[in-house]
């Protein structure tokens, strides 16, 4: 059984590497691709491990299966049945966890619904009054579509040019679903802890994409810093709401002075032509290998457990 743990703790060790690495790979990417990468490698991650627990904690029940009697696999293996144990219980804990990360999701979408009831406006804006400096994207919840709040604090204390850098930059996060990714990302942190480094990464890199958008959609890049600097300061002595992130993604969320930087310089530039080609074929390779990676582990490790019940039934 040797052979067995060493791919369960392949298994359990492998998103330590695959963090650094996604966010490695984010780094170097336009933000929208880094997005996807970081949703993508965190999926794998947290689907690499529950196979594993899952692979350790059906090895007694895969002997039932095979009609080998317990006391039997204990003998090959004594360390089977407490380790199946350990790994129902990891398992409990995860379920427990999920289940109260996303019951939390839902309290705080609903919170932020009542918060904006008295919010007025046309279309997807509504401005809550208020002297309080915030503005956040607001998924859609219960079958109402997704809205942008600004307070009127807000709305006083960005110029016109500004206020539309703000409204596009919210508009990006909810035509993009960001609020999606980063629950999907944010959730996986029950699963294992290596996905919390993924999260941080990821909030930076949604942000990033929702300023290009803005950017692009005012045509000015130094006015769309200039917006996003000024609500951040404007907002500082703002109480820091209860999970800003998700799902209330802020155009002040983030790193900002990183954020602004990055508008002062030129759009990232998208490979084009080869470039791009052999950029979208990396990608594709990385989270191939990462996909078929954790699936290999999962089943590696059903296939031998199978192959030692047949050994110790026929001995």
């Amino acid at each position: 059984m040797t052979y067995a743990l060493f791919l369960v703790a392949l298994a359990l060790a492998f998103p330590w590497g695959a963090s650094v690495a996604a966010r490695r790979l984010a780094g170097v990417l336009p933000p929208r691709e880094a997005c996807w990468t970081l949703t993508a490698a965190a999926v794998l991650m947290a689907g690499g491990t529950i196979a594993a627990l899952v692979g350790l904690f059906h090895v007694p029940f895969l002997a039932v299966l095979e009609q080998v009697p317990l006391a039997r696999v204990v003998e090959v293996w004594p360390a089977a049945v407490p380790m199946a144990c350990v790994a129902g219980a990891v398992l409990l804990v995860q379920l427990v966890l999920l289940v109260r990360r996303w019951l939390w999701h839902r309290s705080l979408l609903a919170r932020a619904w009542r918060s904006a009831a008295e919010g007025t406006g046309a279309g997807d804006l509504l401005v809550v009054p208020g002297s309080e400096v915030d503005a956040f994207a607001l998924p859609g919840h219960r079958g109402r579509g997704g809205r942008i709040v600004v307070t009127s604090g807000m709305v006083r204390a960005l110029k016109a040019a500004e206020r539309e850098v703000l409204l596009a930059h919210e508009r990006a996060h909810l035509s993009g679903r960001h609020h999606l990714l980063s629950a999907v990302v944010d959730l996986a942190t029950t699963v294992h802890p290596a996905a919390r480094s993924l999260r941080e990464s990821l909030g930076f890199h949604l942000e990033r994409w929702a300023d290009e958008a803005a950017a692009a959609a005012v045509g000015d890049r130094k006015v769309a810093a200039a917006a996003i600097a000024r609500a951040a300061l404007a907002g500082a002595s703002r109480k820091r709401r209860t999970g800003d992130g998700y799902p209330l993604l802020s155009v002040t969320s983030g790193p900002v002075p990183q954020r602004v930087e990055a508008l002062l310089l030129p759009a990232p530039a998208v490979p084009q032509g080869g470039a791009r080609q052999a950029g979208a074929l990396g990608l594709a390779t990385t989270v191939a290998v990462l996909a078929l990676a954790a699936l290999t582990l999962a089943y590696g490790l059903h296939e031998y457990v199978e192959h030692a019940a047949v050994a110790v039934r026929g001995s």
